[in-house]
């Protein structure tokens, strides 16, 4: 059986087409070729037209039957999972038609409408059933909609996530799953069921709400028009569905406590499992239901994000180093620096305020420069290592609220490529990383399969994802991690009192 993946993105959707058997990913391809618009039209607003990612899901469905014409059947095509960009908000009609644009993860218009249920509900109310703070998430900007636009939330039968408006597209039905409500503020972990009081609080009706469905389920069935546009077989079902994050935890084989998984892209992400319901107590990490979290076998998927991750990484290499010099050679020159960057300490918080800080915005800095000591090779390993003391920083947060964390796993791509930020990650952390090379799209496939029940279960999925590389903790550099952290989070603590 061909499984078919699909990770609808802010930038771009990506599709893969995955033999269940084997593993292997048989043809993917990504749409557009460079990076969707996002509109803002105002200060901090983003926003993106639906109909942008169906037209691109189209397109890159065709290069990947292209590639693939003489090399498989498509009515071999079996089941279809679906990865998508979290906490985005998009209104439909009664007839399934988009009322607005939707507003996505990036816009923070209602940050004000969170802090304002936050106040009323109780900050204690929240982090126990919610194990958030509504803040910026997607009831937040239902609630913006309901205020500002009162002419469009009158016409509003249904409100999706990106990943809902997509199967919607494909089925013609209008569903999601508890993990996509627990996502938009809207999932009480206490009742298990959406949340009464904070539906009441902002005056939506919970008909609003589609009909949940388990992550791994039949969720619908592709139309018949549908799979003609595509050039797919009509009949696929849609079994599985999760948020990007959620999502690339599962293509990494992170299902169980304990288990980590890691991205350091633009931003950097370290979402963990947790086996127990409970919240950081100054909300510094964000707790989602995980993509098998029940009520009677709790899995909490617990977010940290660090938004000046390869922004900080690419600072550096416009401005630290010649411009004919890549990445590679970049990573190469750090590695002349000793463990620590002999004093010096940076602080990569110059993207925007950080959650994990309490949405404080202290910005970046350099700290310990020396003018007649220190070179460019300093400034290098300075710059990575401290982007991994802030996620090992967060990852501190994420143990005190019971999670275990010895292994980590992320693809080999991004900063992972750097042999500074990953030995220095596992160095201060104590943790075994392994790198695999997979995908958003190619875990949602692999999700699909989970769903019909191709796979017996999460081992049997992931049995032929393989390690491409493991790095693992080496003692006899433990103290000078260690020492260098240690002078990081004085740094970090000073800026910290200075700013309240």
């Amino acid at each position: 059986m061909i499984l078919l993946g699909y990770d609808i993105g802010s930038s771009s959707v990506k599709a893969s087409l995955v033999d269940s058997q084997t593993g292997t990913t048989l043809a993917s391809a990504f749409y557009p070729p460079q990076e969707a618009p996002i509109m803002s039209s105002k200060p901090g607003w983003a926003e993106q037209d639906p109909d942008m990612w169906w037209n691109y899901l189209s397109e890159a469905t065709k290069s990947v039957l292209q590639q693939t014409e003489r090399s498989i059947d498509r009515q071999a095509i079996g089941a279809i999972g679906i990865s998508y960009q979290m906490h985005g908000l998009v209104c439909v009609d009664k007839n399934q038609n988009v009322l607005r644009p939707s507003i996505i993860w990036c816009d923070s218009r209602a940050i004000p409408y969170g802090e304002k249920a936050s106040e009323t509900l109780g900050y204690d109310f929240c982090m126990q059933h919610l194990l958030n703070t509504p803040g910026n998430f997607t009831a937040a900007k239902l609630a913006w909609v309901k205020e500002n636009e009162p002419e469009i939330y009158s016409q509003i039968d249904k409100i999706m996530l990106p990943g809902d408006y997509i199967a919607m597209r494909l089925t013609g039905e209008i569903t999601t799953t508890a993990s996509g409500l627990s996502e938009g503020m809207f999932w009480d972990f206490t009742t298990n069921q959406p949340c009464s009081e904070l539906l009441q609080f902002y005056g939506f009706d919970a008909s609003l709400l589609p009909e949940i469905k388990e992550t791994f389920s039949d969720q619908g069935h592709v139309m018949g028009s549908v799979a003609e546009k595509l050039g797919i077989p009509a009949g696929i079902p849609v079994s599985y569905r999760a948020g990007d994050q959620p999502n690339n935890a599962l293509s990494l084989g992170v299902v169980h406590p304990g288990q980590v998984a890691a991205t350091a892209g633009t931003s950097g992400v370290v979402y963990g499992v947790n086996g127990v319901v409970k919240a950081d107590a100054m909300n510094r990490v964000n707790n989602f239901a995980h993509v098998n979290h029940s009520a009677q076998d709790p899995r909490l998927g617990v977010l940290l994000c660090i938004n000046g991750t390869g922004i900080q990484n690419a600072w550096a290499k416009r401005n630290l180093v010649p411009p004919t010099m890549g990445y590679a050679e970049m990573n190469d020159l750090g590695t002349q620096s000793p463990i620590g960057a002999e004093g010096i300490s940076v602080l990569p918080f110059g993207n925007g305020a950080e959650r994990m800080l309490q949405n404080k915005e202290i910005g970046a800095c350099i700290d310990g420069i020396q003018f007649n000591h220190h070179n460019q090779s300093h400034l290098v390993r300075a710059v990575q290592e401290g982007i991994v003391f802030a996620l090992a920083y967060g990852i501190d947060v994420m143990k005190g609220i019971g999670m275990e964390v010895s292994r980590i796993h992320a693809g080999q791509a991004n900063m992972f490529l750097s042999p500074i930020f990953r030995e220095t990650l596992s160095g201060v952390t104590g943790a075994t990383i392994d790198l695999f090379d997979t995908d958003g799209s190619v875990g949602a496939a692999r999700g699909a399969g989970l769903g019909i029940g191709v796979y017996k279960n999460f081992e049997d999925a992931f049995e032929t994802l393989k390690v491409l590389k493991t790095i693992s903790p080496i003692e006899a550099n433990r103290a000078a991690y260690h020492e260098a952290y240690s002078r990081w989070k004085e740094l970090l603590e000073a800026k910290l009192r200075a700013n309240n």
